[in-house]
């Protein structure tokens, strides 16, 4: 019998590869570098080994039991959605909301009128089993523009309605990662329905955090890209309602009047991330590492340090395709025990760190 976590990890693999081969890169490098600046090396983030291996190797064959990604990873353009569409929802008009637009000023009273017809509005489609991503906060390592923080992508196995369980994930502030981080925490979602190209989002209550407006605006991304990539969608807007009802202003500043569109990736999303091996992950060596990233000249710098013994070992690799997001990967020796995986970049300005991810496995 083939053992659960090698299904597991070989559909994660064709899934990503399906993925990879319809990225299309943009040409966005000088973009990309101008929001790249170093200001500290990177630092082992967990000194501490990772407990029993019964556990994590428990924790895979659970996940191994959803179904993966497969012939559904159907999205075209950027990599940051590759979770299976849970319906097919209409293409929108053009995007009426940026994410610069997120913090006008919030609407002196809410409309007590729901923000869509009720009787017109369609409920996601439940499912058995999903397995959909959701987008945390992570920090953005030697990047001093903006809020500091950027978008990471896990993927999560669920039951039900799958943008509804994605956002409850992300509200519940539980990510498999230590690094990554929810500012919805707090937030109760009631449902997620879809009309004419807008998905909206309905809440009991909104998280009770009071944000600056950079912050808050890759807040409201982090809800965007868990919807559209639980629904398949990058091009539907998000509306955010409360109750029913909209206008009522998130985390102090943003105005909900109007649904929200996709910021362009180069904005919020993190520039390198590691997607295989998954945080904690039992694997076999040799070690494979797969990911993606923006990089200058395609250069991607990795490392692995061996939590007992600290033995290092590093290397660098390319990603398929420069000027852009492109896929990458690597595989290294590494002998029995914890490690820490690390995928970043090094600033062309002055030669320091930035950008990092970085994932826990045992190596059996």
């Amino acid at each position: 019998m083939n053992d659960p976590d090698d299904r597991f990890d070989e559909l994660m693999r064709r899934a990503l590869a399906d993925e990879a081969d319809r990225i299309e890169p943009a040409d966005r490098l000088h973009e990309i570098q101008s929001r790249v600046r170093s200001q500290r090396k990177v630092t082992t983030r967990r000194p501490w080994m990772i407990a029993a291996g019964a556990a994590v190797v428990g924790t895979a064959a659970a996940i191994a039991a959803f179904t993966m990604l497969g012939d559904d990873a159907r999205n075209t353009g950027e990599p940051e959605v590759a979770g299976p569409p849970a319906t097919t929802s209409s293409t929108s008009s053009a995007a009426t909301t940026s994410a610069s637009q997120a913090t006008q000023p919030p609407s002196p009273a809410p409309s007590d009128q729901p923000s869509t017809a009720k009787s017109r509005t369609t409920p996601e489609p439940s499912v058995k089993h999903k397995a959909v991503s959701v987008y945390w906060l992570g920090k953005s390592t030697g990047n001093e523009s903006g809020a500091g923080v950027r978008l990471y992508r896990t993927f999560v196995p669920v039951s039900g309605r799958p943008a509804l369980e994605a956002v409850r994930v992300m509200a519940s502030g539980k990510s498999d990662d230590p690094d990554y981080y929810s500012l919805w925490q707090d937030a109760m979602p009631l449902s997620v329905t879809q009309y004419d190209g807008v998905v909206t989002v309905d809440f009991k209550t909104y998280p009770r955090l009071k944000l600056e407006t950079g912050m808050a605006q890759v807040a409201v991304q982090q809800l965007v890209y868990t919807v559209q990539g639980a629904l398949g969608d990058q091009t539907a807007q998000v509306r955010v309602t409360q109750q029913g009802r909209s206008g009522v202003p998130l985390f102090g500043l943003v105005d909900t009047r109007q649904p929200f569109s996709r910021a362009q990736a180069a904005d919020v999303q993190a520039l390198v991330w590691i997607n295989s091996p998954t945080e904690g992950a039992v694997v076999r060596g040799p070690v494979t590492v797969e990911g993606i990233a923006a990089t200058f000249e395609a250069v991607v710098n990795w490392r692995a340090t061996n939590q007992k013994t600290k033995q290092l070992v590093q290397g660098q690799t390319s990603t398929r395709q420069g000027q852009g997001f492109s896929p990458f990967s690597f595989t290294t020796k590494l002998t029995a025990g914890a490690w820490q995986l690390d995928a970043y970049l090094i600033s062309p300005q002055d030669g320091r760190i930035t950008d990092v991810d970085s994932k826990t496995v045992i190596v059996r």
